[in-house]
């Protein structure tokens, strides 16, 4: 199973209790969905071996982490050297956004244009330091634009073109 078709969701900080609960680190913007009961997760180790696939039975938030329960497990000692393994999912388990919202694996790596075609270069990394996000954008010689991701700069994205075209107001560039 390839780590590049996997989605990073949570990962395993500590045991709870001594019934066999892990508590959860979510890396996600669906814990409601991913920690479910009844969902498959995949928790792979942090080093080599090989990942495994596990079922919740049951979740509850307990101070930003969840506690949850898995299929098979009711005790401290089965789940104890699962500490420190990431929860993931498959690249078919992701959750449909809506329009206008995309995945950041989705947007890095796009190539960006003017709204008269020019390339201006490659989206490397998505900052979020307030009321939007800024997109940054590796020019041909290494300089770095920061795109604001707002209506009037970002026209239009098309994810399967890996294309993104963008309206450059006075100042960015």
């Amino acid at each position: 199973m390839s780590d590049e078709r996997l989605l990073n969701i949570g990962k395993v900080v500590n045991t709870h209790g001594i019934r066999g609960e892990l508590k959860i680190w979510p890396q996600t913007d669906f814990p409601e969905v991913r920690f479910k009961p009844g969902n498959k997760l995949i928790m792979v180790p942090p080093d080599a071996g090989e990942p495994i696939t596990v079922e919740i039975t049951g979740a509850r938030e307990q101070k930003k982490m969840f506690v949850v329960r898995l299929k098979g497990f009711d005790n401290i000692n089965q789940v104890e050297k699962y500490k420190g393994w990431e929860l993931k999912v498959t690249e078919e388990d992701r959750v449909p956004l809506s329009e206008g919202e995309f995945y950041y694996r989705d947007i890095i790596g796009c190539a960006v244009v003017t709204e008269e075609g020019e390339p201006l270069g490659e989206v490397t990394d998505i900052l979020s330091p307030g009321a939007n996000d800024v997109w940054v954008v590796r020019m041909p010689k290494g300089k770095e634009l920061l795109l604001p991701v707002i209506d009037e700069v970002v026209l239009d994205v098309d994810v399967a073109a890996r294309k993104i075209k963008v309206h450059l107001m006075e100042g960015l560039l």
